[in-house]
């Protein structure tokens, strides 16, 4: 006769093989098993799109899947972030995201703020400097602050378009130095740089890498850059904060995933991410593009939008601009 503890040990050992069964007919699906899309909310050609292309091409190697890139551009970069927050949090549509993403809701164009993105890695960042002729009458960023001080509002201070990033790095040197310049708007860094050559502005505010050509070719001098350290490439250049003036400004691209993607998924991305960014194939990539390497993980990159965020919505506040 079959003891009660035989017989129960023999419909466990039974519960084990059926659960064993089920686990290898039903496995967990493997982080990515398809292709991701990244989407770039602006047109392709520009350096943003060149970056997250390289990106995508360096990945494969760590992601085991593909990275689809797809141009959504539009409204300030809004229209092609709205289609990654409204997108399923799976990890299957990210976002390249840029500094604009931290303050386009301070500008009264957005309903959305960076929170609605989680980060992943910061791939990118290129200071603002502060440009002007090769023949002009200022040798050092402290002779042309002079200079604007005595005709407040006359020096010509060329930029991206009101409400760009270049835009805003020249009023936190207004806000920063009490000078007070007046800001010429053109449609992208490009037309600011010719308008500089043809002597119809004084100075622009955009990043040495839009600048460097005309640098090298002995048409322009740089004064200042606004970042932490003086920039490879342009060690003989100053930055502000060298001059006593604390700003440290500029532009940076990097990636970002839709709230509520699962934590497991945002650290495989984070680990592709940063074994991506510090492929010699990504960085020299990089450097083709005249784009300024700067690799950050999701922490220190989460940590940088909210100080982003902030420190431009006061900016905004202060000197009232408003583009809604």
């Amino acid at each position: 006769m079959v003891s009660k503890n035989t017989r129960r040990m023999a419909l466990m050992a039974l519960a084990g093989i059926g659960l064993t069964g089920l686990a290898q007919a039903q496995p967990a699906a493997a982080y990515p098993d398809r292709s991701i899309e990244l989407v770039v909310p602006y047109a392709a050609g520009g350096g943003t799109d060149a970056l997250a292309r390289a990106f995508a091409e360096v990945s494969r190697k760590y992601l085991r899947q593909s990275i689809v890139v797809n141009n959504k551009p539009g409204a300030s970069g809004s229209i092609g972030w709205t289609d990654v927050i409204n997108s399923k949090p799976d990890g299957y549509k990210l976002a390249l995201v840029t500094v604009e993403l931290t303050f386009l809701n301070s500008l009264g164009l957005v309903k959305f703020t960076h929170d609605a993105l989680t980060p992943i890695a910061r791939l990118n960042f290129d200071p603002s400097a502060i440009t002007v002729r090769a023949d002009a009458p200022w040798n050092t960023i402290e002779e042309f602050l002079a200079a604007s001080k005595k005709t407040p509002g006359e020096m010509r201070m060329g930029n991206a378009g009101n409400g760009s990033i270049w835009n805003l790095t020249a009023s936190a040197l207004e806000d920063q130095a009490q000078v007070k310049f007046n800001q010429v708007p053109y449609q992208g860094a490009a037309p600011a740089v010719l308008a500089l050559l043809g002597g119809h502005i004084d100075a622009v505010a955009v990043s040495p890498a839009e600048v460097g050509v005309h640098l090298a070719a002995g048409k322009l001098k740089m004064l200042a850059v606004m970042s932490d350290q003086r920039l490879k490439g342009f060690e003989s250049t100053p930055t502000l904060k060298e001059r006593g003036i604390d700003v440290s400004l500029g532009a940076w691209r990097g990636l970002a995933a839709p709230k509520g993607t699962p934590p497991e998924v945002i650290e495989i991305l984070k680990v592709a991410a940063e074994k991506t960014a510090k492929d010699p194939a990504f960085i020299e990539s990089l450097q083709k593009l005249n784009l300024g390497y700067s690799y950050a993980d999701n922490t220190a990159f989460k940590a940088q939008m909210v100080s982003d965020s902030d420190f431009y919505k006061k900016l905004i506040a202060k000197i009232g601009l408003k583009l809604q």
